[in-house]
């Protein structure tokens, strides 16, 4: 039986989407000397290593047989799908930009379980939250502000977006390929470790044919891939997992909200990015949107409590009245 959510929880979840958050800061920091899709690359590898010492060394997590080849396969080349966009996305947009986009997931996800599984129906809530957050996503794109605080890159801004938002969809698309396959029954360690391998596997070699091979070390480089591939890739994902196993993965997805917030505001604070008020507007509406997707058992249980705090307190007045 899964908990709902308490001091614990709550705090692990901040100072989750606090890492989430930098994460677009931390790549776009050295990209000038260590190319997105290369950073990519080395942090999966990294990471992979990690994964895999954990989960069947330490933890020793029974892997499910017979499913790296056909969902572990999928669900790897979507991740890696996943983070060719990103990689790519931040060479022409900024940090902020990124973060907004790449949390559409959630809408991805919800569109496509109603289409692979019958028991994920969307309510007409989740509907209406959808197309709040693609207005959102319209007045970005549209807007008198749009796109000017992308810097060198800003007449190709555009572009970098909607790689955000492809980003976006494939992170959507991989949710749904674990839900509907037996990877639904395997140890977080296992899917982790397939999407970690195929990345570095894919996009290695992609960084080195397109000329994105470039390295410059130094201590800002290796401080930000040592971020990546510890803290990002292992740490905050095993946590996520850990925490899933524990408390309401509703819960749990409404604090995620928090990601793209601390995102924004670390471009912001520590790339100095230029934030219009035409991208707050829009990035408010997209968020809003993707909290009433993915809110809806949050809500519903906030307002159960309301009403049964609400009943326990007329019933209390009733008691002191009698006596």
């Amino acid at each position: 039986m899964r908990k709902t959510l308490d001091g614990l929880a709550v705090s692990s979840m901040v100072m989750l989407c606090l890492i989430w958050g930098l994460q677009q800061a931390a790549m776009k920091a050295i990209a000038a000397d260590v190319a997105p899709l290369l950073q990519v690359s080395l942090r999966s590898g990294v990471a992979a290593v990690l994964v895999w010492v954990f989960g069947r060394l330490i933890v020793r997590d029974t892997w499910l047989k017979g499913v790296a080849l056909g969902p572990g396969s999928l669900v790897g080349v979507l991740f890696a799908a996943e983070f060719l966009f990103v990689a790519e996305g931040l060479r022409l947009t900024t940090a902020s930009h990124m973060a907004v986009f790449l949390y559409t997931a959630p809408m991805f996800a919800a569109v496509g379980l109603q289409i692979a599984l019958p028991s994920e129906r969307l309510t007409r809530m989740q509907w209406t939250g959808i197309a709040i957050a693609f207005v959102g996503i319209v007045i970005t794109f549209v807007g008198p502000g749009a796109g000017g605080g992308a810097g060198p890159s800003a007449p190709n801004w555009m572009l970098g977006d909607l790689l955000g938002i492809c980003a976006g969809a494939v992170w959507g698309l991989t949710t749904v390929a674990v839900r509907a396959s037996r990877l639904s029954e395997a140890p977080a360690t296992q899917t982790l470790f397939y999407q970690l391998v195929w990345a570095f596997v894919v996009l290695l070699p992609f960084a080195l044919l397109s000329g994105q091979s470039t390295f410059h070390g130094n201590t800002l480089v290796w401080a930000s891939l040592g971020f990546q591939a510890f803290v990002v890739c292992f740490f905050s994902y095993v946590a996520w997992f850990y925490l899933l196993r524990i408390y309401l993965a509703s819960r749990l997805g409404v604090l995620s909200f928090m990601a793209p917030m601390f995102g924004v505001a670390l471009g912001a604070l520590l790339l100095h990015e230029r934030l219009d008020p035409t991208f707050l507007a829009g990035s408010a509406l997209v968020l809003v949107g993707m909290l009433v997707v993915n809110g809806r058992e949050w809500l519903k249980f906030v307002f159960a409590r309301q009403s049964r705090d609400g009943v326990n307190a007329k019933h209390a007045v009733d008691r002191r009245l009698n006596r």
